[in-house]
């Protein structure tokens, strides 16, 4: 049996590492576990999955002692764009010079790679990976996992971060709104002729948003973006199938001229998108994070984000356990952190569901009457700003490690 740890994380994404870093900078020990070997996450090749990491989760990696190695990584997002078919009534996001950037885009892998290297020179992080969890334990008195290995690893409190599948989730029978949006997101990295002037580009189709995200010029100099792109699953298949050609010519149809001459610049990868929300995400020394908690559509960007501010409420609620002398697996300091995310992932869940939905209708009068709304979000300019403060993920009451 392992030394006793403060938390047991199930799950060393993106996500269940930086809590794990997170709650090393305040103190806190921890076992992280994960069936996924690291290698193969790093692997030296970009594979077009790409993160935008608004400012709130940007303040919390420069927090945490990561922001000079991910600095030089990081493609800054000067404006957003948002367009109905490209048709004309663009929204234009773009904020003042002194506000600075509204995110950054991340490849994933680079993500990964500070995340794992801080991960592995910080005595307070054990990491087991890859293996898999044969089964948990939890009482009054502690919480444990057994691996497939033999290995039996206890803390004080269990938290899942393993994703949408997870079964700590499901073991604890936590109950789930979820839907299945019968679509399926592409992911593809490109390479283009016209510099993308670090805008990001999301224009809706009936089928979905078709997502263009600025990355940093490839080691040629030549211009790069992530391409995010939802497709009816009944044509999903087909799709991914195309060759380079014909796939790159349905991409040109859809953004035009924005970009330039386009090339594939990775391979295709694909997921589908459905919508799912635990209410609660706390049990006896249990608490949920990320996408455990809650899956939601790509649509804005903010899944990632969201799964960030779960880790500094939750790092800033143990905080306050440690302070007043009580056990880590409380359980109404647990409850203080389930009712803080509460309203904000089922506000940042609903938008995104309800903006799937607005642009998901067909029609020439339901474009017309989307275009109208977006005209009048245009010219009003306190609601630009709050669409604004959303997607930097500066609204609300934010956690500590949150704050600059």
């Amino acid at each position: 049996m392992d030394d006793k740890r403060d938390l047991l994380i199930l799950g060393g994404g993106l996500v269940g590492m930086t809590l794990a870093l997170a709650a090393a900078r305040k103190g806190f020990s921890s076992h992280v576990v994960d069936r996924a070997d690291p290698a193969s996450l790093t692997a030296d090749s970009f594979d077009g999955r790409a993160s935008a990491i608004s400012t709130a989760s940007w303040n919390l990696f420069t927090n945490i002692g990561l922001a000079d190695r991910l600095e030089p990584h990081g493609c800054p997002i000067a404006s957003i764009m948002v367009s109905d078919q490209l048709k004309p009534g663009l929204l234009d996001f773009t904020p003042e010079p002194h506000e600075g950037s509204l995110g950054r885009m991340f490849a994933n892998r680079e993500l990964r790679l500070a995340l794992f290297e801080a991960a592995r020179a910080e005595p307070l992080i054990s990491w087991h990976a890859p293996v898999d969890v044969v089964s948990r334990h939890r009482d009054g008195f502690g919480v444990s996992a057994t691996l497939a290995d033999g290995r039996t690893l206890v803390a004080a409190l269990l938290v899942g971060a393993e994703g949408r599948r997870s079964p700590t989730r499901e073991e604890e029978g936590l109950a789930m709104a979820q839907w299945d949006y019968s679509h399926r997101a592409i992911i593809v990295g490109l390479d283009h002729s016209k510099s993308h002037d670090n805008v990001a580009w999301e224009i809706f189709y009936p089928d979905g948003p078709f997502a263009l995200l600025p990355m940093l010029d490839g080691p040629g100099g030549q211009h790069r973006s992530a391409l995010v792109w939802t497709v009816d699953e009944k044509d999903a298949a087909g799709t991914l199938k195309l060759p380079a050609r014909a796939f790159v010519a349905e991409i040109y149809k859809r953004m035009g001229d924005l970009l330039g001459e386009v090339s594939l610049n990775s391979g295709r990868s694909s997921y589908p998108l459905s919508f799912q929300h635990t209410a609660k995400i706390t049990g006896e020394r249990l608490a949920l994070v990320g996408d455990s908690a809650h899956g939601m559509h790509p649509i804005a960007g903010q899944g990632l984000n969201l799964g960030l501010r779960d880790v500094g409420a939750l790092v800033q609620v143990l905080c306050e356990a440690q302070r007043l002398g009580l056990d880590l697996g409380d359980a109404q300091m647990l409850k203080k952190y389930e009712d803080w995310r509460a309203l904000d992932s089922l506000m940042v869940m609903g938008a995104t569901d309800g903006l799937t939905r607005l642009f998901g209708v067909p029609g020439k009068t339901a474009s017309a009457l989307r275009r109208f709304g977006m005209g009048g979000v245009q010219r009003f300019a306190p609601l630009k700003q709050f669409f604004m403060d959303e997607a930097r993920g500066m609204s609300g009451t934010l956690p500590e490690l949150l704050q600059a």
